[in-house]
């Protein structure tokens, strides 16, 4: 079902932002260029923001470059400069935006002495242990895409919990950091299990 809602959201949000890449590839703008920016918008963002518990505003601005996340690959298939380079550009600049994203709540949670920080981390390690197995996995020709949650289920996950907590809506980041953590343990199981009977 969710493969279905992804395939189905897939041609025309393309459709949509295709004139916006061409119009980018116009400029001079390379999608490597996309990535750098975006993450680097998203994490200065987050961590200016979320660090200081303005979760609602930070959420829109942290939002806005996050979102940049769509142009890139379209840009590099439209101009034809897709790499391993710009792929593992964009994947390790995602595991930054993700960990300054849910670092920058944690930090903010445990100045405030929230008892939601551990739950915050255990979603922060198992994001970059998702990433990490794939990537293992992948090393040793074992394919290993899917899961219950990846990363743009996380994100909305948690950029949702973390905007309707900015806007004081009664236990919106423990409700969305404990979705989040359970998703994010489920799926990191998930996965070594892939590559555990993909050797047996």
């Amino acid at each position: 079902m969710r493969l279905m809602l992804q395939n189905s959201l897939r041609t025309p949000v393309t459709r949509i932002i295709t004139p916006v890449c061409r119009g980018l590839l116009g400029l001079g703008i390379t999608a490597n260029a996309v990535s750098a920016i975006g993450a680097f918008g998203s994490t200065v963002s987050a961590m200016y923001f979320f660090t200081r518990g303005r979760f609602f505003v930070g959420t829109l601005v942290t939002l806005l470059f996050v979102l940049s996340d769509l142009l890139d690959g379209t840009m590099a298939r439209l101009s034809k400069t897709g790499s391993q380079w710009g792929a593992l550009l964009d994947s390790t600049l995602d595991r930054i935006t993700d960990s300054a994203i849910l670092g920058s709540v944690a930090y903010f949670l445990m100045s405030t002495h929230d008892r939601l920080v551990p739950v915050v981390l255990i979603a922060l390690v198992c994001g970059g242990l998702i990433s990490y197995i794939k990537a293992r996995a992948e090393s040793l020709d074992i394919p290993c895409d899917g899961g219950f949650a990846e990363r743009t289920e996380r994100l909305i996950i948690a950029l949702v919990g973390i905007g309707f907590a900015g806007l004081s809506v009664p236990f919106a980041l423990a409700i969305g950091m404990w979705v989040l953590a359970a998703a994010s343990v489920f799926t990191t199981i998930e996965r070594i299990l892939i590559v555990y009977k993909a050797t047996r």
